[in-house]
Protein backbone atom coordinates (compact mmCIF):
# COMPACT_ATOMS: atom_id res chain seq x y z
CA UNK A 1 0.00 0.00 0.00
CA UNK A 2 3.02 2.56 0.84
CA UNK A 3 4.82 1.74 -2.00
CA UNK A 4 1.37 2.31 -4.37
CA UNK A 5 0.80 5.11 -2.39
CA UNK A 6 4.47 6.69 -3.01
CA UNK A 7 4.12 5.86 -6.84
CA UNK A 8 0.84 7.59 -7.13
CA UNK A 9 2.58 10.73 -4.88
CA UNK A 10 5.70 10.65 -7.12
CA UNK A 11 3.22 10.56 -10.51
CA UNK A 12 1.14 13.87 -9.20
CA UNK A 13 4.52 15.61 -8.62
CA UNK A 14 5.59 14.69 -12.21
CA UNK A 15 2.51 15.90 -13.48
CA UNK A 16 2.66 19.44 -11.06
CA UNK A 17 6.31 20.04 -12.42
CA UNK A 18 5.54 19.44 -16.26
CA UNK A 19 2.07 22.00 -15.62
CA UNK A 20 4.84 24.46 -14.14
CA UNK A 21 7.09 24.52 -16.97
CA UNK A 22 4.28 24.60 -19.63
CA UNK A 23 2.54 27.37 -18.01
CA UNK A 24 6.35 29.31 -17.18
CA UNK A 25 7.71 28.26 -20.93
CA UNK A 26 7.70 31.51 -23.27
CA UNK A 27 4.82 30.35 -26.02
CA UNK A 28 4.48 31.95 -29.63
CA UNK A 29 2.10 34.97 -29.15
CA UNK A 30 -0.93 34.88 -30.28
CA UNK A 31 -0.39 37.57 -32.38
CA UNK A 32 2.58 39.78 -34.15
CA UNK A 33 3.50 43.23 -33.08
CA UNK A 34 1.02 45.40 -35.33
CA UNK A 35 2.39 46.05 -39.06
CA UNK A 36 2.61 49.83 -39.86
CA UNK A 37 4.85 49.14 -43.24
CA UNK A 38 5.67 50.87 -46.72
CA UNK A 39 6.97 49.31 -50.03
CA UNK A 40 9.62 51.12 -50.44
CA UNK A 41 10.94 49.45 -53.64
CA UNK A 42 11.72 52.38 -55.79
CA UNK A 43 13.52 54.30 -53.11
CA UNK A 44 17.38 53.89 -54.66
CA UNK A 45 16.30 54.12 -58.32
CA UNK A 46 14.30 57.97 -57.26
CA UNK A 47 17.81 58.92 -55.48
CA UNK A 48 19.69 57.73 -58.30
CA UNK A 49 18.04 59.95 -60.49
CA UNK A 50 18.35 62.53 -57.92
CA UNK A 51 14.73 63.14 -56.29
CA UNK A 52 14.84 64.46 -53.32
CA UNK A 53 12.50 64.03 -50.74
CA UNK A 54 11.71 66.41 -47.55
CA UNK A 55 10.21 67.21 -44.27
CA UNK A 56 9.92 70.76 -42.79
CA UNK A 57 11.14 72.03 -45.83
CA UNK A 58 14.47 69.93 -45.61
CA UNK A 59 15.88 67.32 -47.18
CA UNK A 60 15.62 64.32 -45.65
CA UNK A 61 16.40 60.35 -46.07
CA UNK A 62 12.58 58.88 -46.81
CA UNK A 63 13.65 55.32 -44.47
CA UNK A 64 14.13 57.98 -41.37
CA UNK A 65 11.18 59.90 -41.94
CA UNK A 66 9.04 56.23 -41.70
CA UNK A 67 11.16 55.38 -39.26
CA UNK A 68 10.25 58.70 -36.88
CA UNK A 69 6.41 58.26 -37.90
CA UNK A 70 5.94 54.57 -36.16
CA UNK A 71 6.54 52.53 -39.11
CA UNK A 72 8.52 49.33 -38.44
CA UNK A 73 8.19 47.43 -41.59
CA UNK A 74 9.78 47.68 -45.05
CA UNK A 75 8.59 45.44 -48.02
CA UNK A 76 10.79 44.95 -50.75
CA UNK A 77 10.40 43.15 -53.94
CA UNK A 78 12.99 41.63 -56.45
CA UNK A 79 12.81 39.98 -59.72
CA UNK A 80 14.70 36.49 -61.27
CA UNK A 81 16.37 38.80 -63.57
CA UNK A 82 15.18 42.39 -64.11
CA UNK A 83 17.93 42.65 -67.37
CA UNK A 84 16.08 40.16 -69.45
CA UNK A 85 12.97 42.71 -69.54
CA UNK A 86 12.34 45.04 -71.98
CA UNK A 87 10.75 47.04 -68.97
CA UNK A 88 13.94 47.48 -67.16
CA UNK A 89 13.33 47.90 -63.65
CA UNK A 90 16.15 47.83 -60.87
CA UNK A 91 15.06 45.20 -58.57
CA UNK A 92 17.45 42.62 -58.99
CA UNK A 93 19.22 40.92 -55.97
CA UNK A 94 22.06 43.35 -54.90
CA UNK A 95 19.73 46.71 -55.50
CA UNK A 96 16.93 44.75 -52.91
CA UNK A 97 20.28 44.07 -50.64
CA UNK A 98 21.59 47.43 -50.38
CA UNK A 99 17.87 48.61 -49.52
CA UNK A 100 17.46 45.97 -47.07
CA UNK A 101 21.18 46.54 -45.52
CA UNK A 102 19.89 50.24 -44.83
CA UNK A 103 16.03 49.44 -43.70
CA UNK A 104 17.30 46.64 -41.48
CA UNK A 105 20.11 49.09 -39.56
CA UNK A 106 17.86 51.41 -38.97
CA UNK A 107 15.38 49.22 -36.65
CA UNK A 108 12.61 47.91 -39.69
CA UNK A 109 11.55 44.42 -39.97
CA UNK A 110 11.97 43.35 -43.67
CA UNK A 111 8.92 41.53 -46.09
CA UNK A 112 10.60 40.10 -48.96
CA UNK A 113 8.23 40.20 -51.69
CA UNK A 114 9.34 37.05 -54.53
CA UNK A 115 7.75 37.95 -57.79
CA UNK A 116 9.46 34.78 -60.00
CA UNK A 117 9.27 36.86 -62.85
CA UNK A 118 11.80 39.24 -64.89
CA UNK A 119 9.19 42.17 -64.65
CA UNK A 120 5.55 42.83 -62.89
CA UNK A 121 3.48 39.92 -61.55
CA UNK A 122 0.12 40.87 -60.79
CA UNK A 123 -3.48 39.01 -61.51
CA UNK A 124 -3.06 40.05 -65.45
CA UNK A 125 0.61 38.77 -65.96
CA UNK A 126 2.24 36.47 -64.49
CA UNK A 127 5.29 35.99 -66.88
CA UNK A 128 7.70 33.30 -66.79
CA UNK A 129 11.57 34.08 -66.12
CA UNK A 130 13.42 34.00 -69.70
CA UNK A 131 15.68 32.30 -68.19
CA UNK A 132 13.50 29.33 -67.31
CA UNK A 133 10.78 29.43 -70.27
CA UNK A 134 11.77 26.44 -71.91
CA UNK A 135 11.54 23.93 -68.91
CA UNK A 136 8.93 21.43 -67.92
CA UNK A 137 6.83 20.99 -64.65
CA UNK A 138 9.20 19.50 -62.63
CA UNK A 139 12.20 21.36 -64.16
CA UNK A 140 10.36 24.75 -62.74
CA UNK A 141 9.60 23.31 -59.86
CA UNK A 142 12.84 22.33 -59.01
CA UNK A 143 14.35 26.19 -60.29
CA UNK A 144 11.66 27.71 -57.65
CA UNK A 145 13.36 25.67 -54.70
CA UNK A 146 16.62 26.54 -55.68
CA UNK A 147 16.32 30.03 -57.06
CA UNK A 148 13.91 30.89 -53.38
CA UNK A 149 17.04 28.73 -51.26
CA UNK A 150 19.78 30.82 -52.93
CA UNK A 151 17.76 34.63 -52.49
CA UNK A 152 17.05 33.73 -48.91
CA UNK A 153 20.38 32.40 -48.18
CA UNK A 154 21.86 35.69 -49.77
CA UNK A 155 19.98 37.97 -46.88
CA UNK A 156 21.09 35.10 -44.65
CA UNK A 157 24.73 35.59 -45.27
CA UNK A 158 24.30 39.28 -44.97
CA UNK A 159 22.53 38.88 -41.73
CA UNK A 160 19.72 40.55 -43.24
CA UNK A 161 17.36 37.75 -42.74
CA UNK A 162 13.91 38.43 -43.49
CA UNK A 163 11.54 38.36 -40.81
CA UNK A 164 8.54 37.23 -43.85
CA UNK A 165 8.82 35.99 -47.42
CA UNK A 166 5.98 36.59 -49.58
CA UNK A 167 5.74 33.73 -52.27
CA UNK A 168 4.82 35.15 -55.42
CA UNK A 169 2.78 38.46 -55.49
CA UNK A 170 -0.91 38.67 -56.14
CA UNK A 171 -1.17 34.93 -57.39
CA UNK A 172 -5.10 34.79 -57.78
CA UNK A 173 -4.64 33.38 -61.53
CA UNK A 174 -1.76 31.67 -60.47
CA UNK A 175 1.85 32.43 -61.69
CA UNK A 176 4.67 31.24 -63.74
CA UNK A 177 2.04 30.92 -66.76
CA UNK A 178 1.39 28.99 -68.56
CA UNK A 179 2.83 25.96 -66.11
CA UNK A 180 1.04 27.71 -62.94
CA UNK A 181 -2.08 29.30 -64.96
CA UNK A 182 -5.42 29.01 -62.58
CA UNK A 183 -8.26 27.46 -62.79
CA UNK A 184 -6.46 24.62 -64.89
CA UNK A 185 -3.71 24.37 -62.83
CA UNK A 186 -3.93 24.16 -59.65
CA UNK A 187 -2.08 21.29 -58.70
CA UNK A 188 0.69 22.64 -60.53
CA UNK A 189 0.93 25.98 -58.75
CA UNK A 190 0.79 24.24 -55.35
CA UNK A 191 3.53 22.28 -56.33
CA UNK A 192 5.44 25.59 -57.38
CA UNK A 193 4.24 27.60 -54.01
CA UNK A 194 5.28 24.60 -51.68
CA UNK A 195 9.20 24.71 -53.64
CA UNK A 196 9.43 28.16 -52.54
CA UNK A 197 8.15 27.82 -49.51
CA UNK A 198 10.93 24.74 -48.94
CA UNK A 199 13.33 27.13 -50.79
CA UNK A 200 12.82 29.80 -47.78
CA UNK A 201 13.30 27.44 -44.99
CA UNK A 202 16.76 25.80 -46.53
CA UNK A 203 18.01 28.67 -46.81
CA UNK A 204 17.67 30.21 -43.90
CA UNK A 205 20.43 28.06 -42.00
CA UNK A 206 20.22 28.51 -38.45
CA UNK A 207 18.19 31.62 -38.67
CA UNK A 208 14.36 31.60 -37.16
CA UNK A 209 12.27 30.46 -39.81
CA UNK A 210 10.37 33.48 -41.74
CA UNK A 211 6.66 33.76 -41.81
CA UNK A 212 5.25 32.79 -44.94
CA UNK A 213 2.53 35.25 -46.83
CA UNK A 214 0.34 34.10 -49.84
CA UNK A 215 -1.30 37.48 -51.75
CA UNK A 216 -4.09 37.96 -53.49
CA UNK A 217 -5.47 41.11 -54.55
CA UNK A 218 -9.69 40.10 -53.76
CA UNK A 219 -9.76 42.16 -51.06
CA UNK A 220 -13.56 42.85 -51.96
CA UNK A 221 -14.58 39.94 -53.34
CA UNK A 222 -15.28 37.33 -50.73
CA UNK A 223 -16.24 34.10 -52.95
CA UNK A 224 -12.91 34.88 -54.90
CA UNK A 225 -10.92 34.75 -52.09
CA UNK A 226 -12.46 31.78 -50.12
CA UNK A 227 -12.24 29.86 -53.57
CA UNK A 228 -8.65 30.91 -53.77
CA UNK A 229 -7.44 29.81 -50.02
CA UNK A 230 -10.17 26.60 -50.55
CA UNK A 231 -8.14 25.34 -53.23
CA UNK A 232 -4.97 25.54 -51.57
CA UNK A 233 -5.41 24.64 -48.21
CA UNK A 234 -7.10 21.12 -49.74
CA UNK A 235 -3.80 20.77 -51.67
CA UNK A 236 -1.82 21.13 -48.43
CA UNK A 237 0.31 24.33 -48.98
CA UNK A 238 1.63 25.48 -45.76
CA UNK A 239 1.70 29.21 -45.08
CA UNK A 240 1.30 31.48 -42.12
CA UNK A 241 0.26 35.01 -43.57
CA UNK A 242 -3.13 35.89 -45.93
CA UNK A 243 -1.77 39.14 -47.80
CA UNK A 244 -4.38 40.71 -49.77
CA UNK A 245 -4.03 44.25 -51.86
CA UNK A 246 -6.47 46.58 -51.81
CA UNK A 247 -7.03 49.61 -54.01
CA UNK A 248 -10.63 50.79 -54.06
CA UNK A 249 -10.44 51.74 -57.95
CA UNK A 250 -10.79 47.98 -58.06
CA UNK A 251 -11.45 46.48 -54.86
CA UNK A 252 -14.52 48.40 -54.14
CA UNK A 253 -15.42 50.52 -51.10
CA UNK A 254 -14.09 50.05 -47.74
CA UNK A 255 -17.13 48.65 -46.03
CA UNK A 256 -16.76 45.70 -48.62
CA UNK A 257 -13.27 44.89 -47.95
CA UNK A 258 -13.95 45.54 -44.02
CA UNK A 259 -16.75 42.32 -44.59
CA UNK A 260 -14.57 40.54 -46.71
CA UNK A 261 -11.80 40.80 -44.09
CA UNK A 262 -13.51 40.02 -41.14
CA UNK A 263 -15.25 36.85 -42.87
CA UNK A 264 -11.99 35.62 -44.17
CA UNK A 265 -10.64 36.08 -40.73
CA UNK A 266 -13.41 34.08 -39.10
CA UNK A 267 -13.16 31.28 -41.85
CA UNK A 268 -9.34 30.42 -41.69
CA UNK A 269 -8.10 31.39 -38.62
CA UNK A 270 -5.14 33.16 -39.86
CA UNK A 271 -3.31 36.68 -39.25
CA UNK A 272 -4.25 39.08 -42.30
CA UNK A 273 -2.24 41.42 -43.35
CA UNK A 274 -3.16 44.35 -45.94
CA UNK A 275 0.18 44.40 -48.27
CA UNK A 276 -0.34 46.83 -50.48
CA UNK A 277 -2.62 50.06 -50.13
CA UNK A 278 -2.50 53.57 -51.85
CA UNK A 279 -4.74 56.22 -52.66
CA UNK A 280 -4.10 59.19 -55.02
CA UNK A 281 -3.31 62.74 -53.23
CA UNK A 282 -3.83 64.17 -56.45
CA UNK A 283 -7.28 63.88 -59.27
CA UNK A 284 -6.09 60.87 -61.24
CA UNK A 285 -8.18 57.43 -61.05
CA UNK A 286 -11.37 58.17 -60.02
CA UNK A 287 -11.91 61.73 -62.03
CA UNK A 288 -15.11 62.47 -63.46
CA UNK A 289 -16.53 59.28 -61.13
CA UNK A 290 -18.31 58.80 -57.76
CA UNK A 291 -15.19 58.37 -54.73
CA UNK A 292 -15.58 57.76 -51.26
CA UNK A 293 -12.57 59.59 -50.35
CA UNK A 294 -11.76 62.91 -52.16
CA UNK A 295 -8.01 62.82 -54.15
CA UNK A 296 -6.45 65.63 -52.27
CA UNK A 297 -3.99 64.99 -49.27
CA UNK A 298 -6.27 65.38 -46.84
CA UNK A 299 -8.52 62.79 -48.57
CA UNK A 300 -5.66 60.55 -49.05
CA UNK A 301 -4.92 60.53 -45.29
CA UNK A 302 -8.09 59.78 -44.51
CA UNK A 303 -8.24 56.86 -46.83
CA UNK A 304 -5.57 55.29 -45.19
CA UNK A 305 -7.35 56.07 -41.81
CA UNK A 306 -10.23 53.83 -42.50
CA UNK A 307 -7.76 50.78 -43.92
CA UNK A 308 -6.22 50.80 -41.12
CA UNK A 309 -9.36 50.63 -38.96
CA UNK A 310 -10.38 48.30 -40.71
CA UNK A 311 -7.60 45.90 -40.28
CA UNK A 312 -7.75 46.66 -36.52
CA UNK A 313 -11.29 45.41 -36.57
CA UNK A 314 -10.23 42.31 -37.46
CA UNK A 315 -11.66 39.70 -35.03
CA UNK A 316 -9.24 38.00 -32.53
CA UNK A 317 -6.16 40.02 -33.10
CA UNK A 318 -5.61 38.36 -36.49
CA UNK A 319 -5.85 42.03 -38.43
CA UNK A 320 -1.68 42.26 -38.24
CA UNK A 321 -0.61 45.04 -40.02
CA UNK A 322 -1.32 47.41 -43.56
CA UNK A 323 1.25 48.17 -45.93
CA UNK A 324 1.44 51.49 -48.53
CA UNK A 325 2.43 50.70 -52.03
CA UNK A 326 5.11 52.90 -52.65
CA UNK A 327 5.27 56.17 -50.77
CA UNK A 328 8.66 56.99 -51.97
CA UNK A 329 8.09 57.22 -55.82
CA UNK A 330 8.15 59.10 -59.00
CA UNK A 331 7.00 60.10 -62.80
CA UNK A 332 3.13 58.16 -63.02
CA UNK A 333 3.47 56.76 -59.19
CA UNK A 334 4.02 60.10 -57.76
CA UNK A 335 0.18 60.51 -57.46
CA UNK A 336 -0.13 57.68 -54.97
CA UNK A 337 3.32 58.55 -53.16
CA UNK A 338 3.24 60.51 -49.36
CA UNK A 339 5.51 63.43 -51.06
CA UNK A 340 4.13 66.11 -53.39
CA UNK A 341 5.60 67.84 -56.56
CA UNK A 342 8.40 69.45 -55.20
CA UNK A 343 9.04 66.75 -52.79
CA UNK A 344 7.69 68.05 -49.66
CA UNK A 345 5.76 65.03 -46.96
CA UNK A 346 2.08 64.88 -47.28
CA UNK A 347 -0.43 64.65 -44.39
CA UNK A 348 -0.88 60.97 -44.46
CA UNK A 349 2.56 60.78 -43.05
CA UNK A 350 0.80 61.30 -39.27
CA UNK A 351 -1.98 58.79 -39.94
CA UNK A 352 0.50 56.25 -37.04
CA UNK A 353 1.66 59.32 -35.00
CA UNK A 354 -0.49 58.51 -32.45
CA UNK A 355 -0.86 55.10 -30.90
CA UNK A 356 -4.30 53.36 -31.83
CA UNK A 357 -5.78 50.96 -29.60
CA UNK A 358 -4.93 47.37 -30.01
Amino acid sequence: MICGMEIAIRNLLKLVCLLSLAIGAPRPALAQTYAVGADVSFLGECELDGVVFKEGGQPRDVLAILREHHYNWVRLRVFHDPSASADRLPNDLNYTLALARRAKSMGFHLLLDLHYSDSWADPGKQPTPAAWSNLNHRQLVDQVFNYTRDVIAAFNRKGLMPEMVQVGNEITNGMLWPDGKLPGNWDNLADLLNAGIKGAEAGRGSRPRPRIMIHIERSGDYDAAVSFFDNLIARHVPFDVMGLSYYPLWHGDIAAMRANLRNLAMRYRRPIIVVEAAYRWTPGDFAGKKAEFPESPEGQKDFLLAVDAAVRAIPNGLGQGVFWWEPAAEGDLRGRSFFDLEGNVLPVISVFDKPSPP
